[in-house]
């Protein structure tokens, strides 16, 4: 159970990371781009596995937003993502 709680620890830590991102001016739009599209595959009816299958589609909406998050990361500048986990005390994934 504590595993649980270490990840939902993480994914707090990451989503707070991703606005980061979206309200620092340095940020690459396309880092920015990918930090919406993962916001909105999470929020959107349309799945790969429906959120009627109570615990895969729960699991499938934060793996590929976790995902998306993570390739949206790629993205910035190692100097800007560092000042950024900085800000926001996250520590790399």
């Amino acid at each position: 159970m504590w595993r649980l709680g270490r990840l939902l620890t993480i994914f707090r830590k990451e989503l707070r990371l991703a606005w980061a991102v979206l309200r620092d001016p340095r940020s690459p739009k396309a880092a920015k781009l990918v930090t919406v599209l993962a916001a909105l595959y999470v929020i959107s009816p349309v799945d790969f596995i429906p959120d009627t299958i109570p615990i895969l589609g729960w699991l499938d909406d934060g793996m590929i937003g976790f995902l998306l998050l993570q390739l949206a990361f790629q993205f910035l500048p190692a100097e800007l993502l560092a000042s950024l986990r900085e800000r926001v005390g996250a520590k790399a994934v």
